[in-house]
């Protein structure tokens, strides 16, 4: 019963994030607002609400954990799965200019949040620092957004201006519905989510905090993972690559500045948090670099790179979880073998691209 909730609360979930998304991108068209920017902010921060209504859930009820976990999991599967994935669909080609200036600003923000949960809690000063964040960024992406060349703003304009019907009261009216009603899904599949979490955690004997960086964020990442293809199949790619990245910020800066200044005590930090799940995290961010300087693209080679690195970690988490025999080996590997080739390997593709 639990599982069934937790499966029916994700479908409640992404449903609603879909008509919040919807009604959103089609309210910003009725009243003026660009293609590109609708899917520079509207969209990405659309597909970042399954993440948003579980974190001030969770907020709001305690299980600080859980808002933690499930965002920088949610950066680890977006960069690791979400491109890793898309790049073996077709070769994940970056001709948006912003998404050059958006990689930076990732692994910025999560430094910045790497340094705030060194005391173990981030307070409503963090929270409001960050949430100022978001507020910038969006800003900034506006901006850039009116400078992008015309190839870009027509693949936004063919993605994100559908024709619709005479944009009169009535359909702006009823797309403030489909905004509402998203919202509400969202409310009631993120009570639903939440609550199976922490049971499930509890019945299997392991952290909220691994369940939030692993079953949750990729079920609410299932947005940006259903976006991110059918932008790929399309051929519309710098809508893949452009929809995870902004995801990934708009989850550190703007969920997790929400969810702190919701919080009535602030937002606890496990001490994993800060020794290996955020540092992983600005890992996955900072692997971008080289591989978008790299000729502006993620090769399927890269791709696989991408999904081998995700298996691995999500391993790691598991066993760590439940104290496996094989931890101590498989953590040899990863450290002496694997992590050591693997910088190397980014030295030399960012060493040619700077040649």
């Amino acid at each position: 019963m639990t599982i069934f909730m937790m499966f029916l609360g994700l479908a409640v979930l992404v449903f609603g994030a879909e008509l919040l998304v919807r009604g959103a991108s089609r309210f910003g068209a009725a009243i003026g607002i660009s293609p590109l920017v609708i899917g520079l902010t509207i969209v990405a921060f659309g597909t970042s609400s399954p993440e948003m209504a579980l974190s001030v859930k969770a907020a709001l009820t305690n299980h600080p954990d859980l808002i933690i976990g499930t965002n920088i999991g949610s950066t680890v599967f977006n960069i690791l799965f979400i491109l890793g994935l898309c790049s073996l669909i077709a070769p994940l080609v970056v001709s948006q200019q912003l998404v050059w200036y958006e990689v930076p600003i990732m692994i910025g923000a999560h430094l910045i949040l790497l340094v705030m949960c060194l005391d173990g809690r981030i307070d409503r000063l963090d929270a409001l620092i960050l949430f100022s964040g978001i507020i910038a960024y969006t800003l900034f992406a506006i901006y850039k957004g009116r400078k992008e060349t015309k190839a870009i703003l027509k693949e936004y304009q063919t993605a994100f201006a559908p024709k619709m019907p005479e944009q009169n009261a009535l359909f702006v009216g009823k797309q403030l519905v489909l905004i509402i009603t998203g919202l509400v899904f969202c409310v009631l599949g993120a009570n639903w989510l939440l609550d199976s979490a922490v049971i499930l955690a509890r019945v299997l004997g392991v952290s909220e905090l691994v369940i939030g960086m692993t079953l949750v964020a990729a079920s609410t990442s299932f947005p940006e993972l259903a976006t991110s293809i059918v932008a790929t199949i399309r051929g519309q790619r710098d809508i893949a690559i452009g929809n995870v990245v902004g995801s990934c910020i708009f989850n550190i800066l703007g969920i997790v500045g929400v969810a702190g200044l919701v919080a009535p005590d602030g937002i606890a930090i496990a001490p994993s948090v800060t020794r290996f799940d955020l540092p992983v995290a600005i890992a996955a961010c900072v692997a971008c670099l080289p591989i978008f300087f790299t000729g502006h693209k993620v090769s399927r080679g890269e791709g696989v790179l991408f999904l081998g690195y995700y298996a691995a970690y999500t391993s790691y988490l598991v066993m760590a979880s439940r104290d496996h025999d094989s931890l101590p080996m498989f953590s040899l590997i990863m450290m002496w073998f694997v992590v050591p080739l693997t910088l190397v390997t980014i030295i030399i593709f960012l060493y040619r691209a700077l040649r």
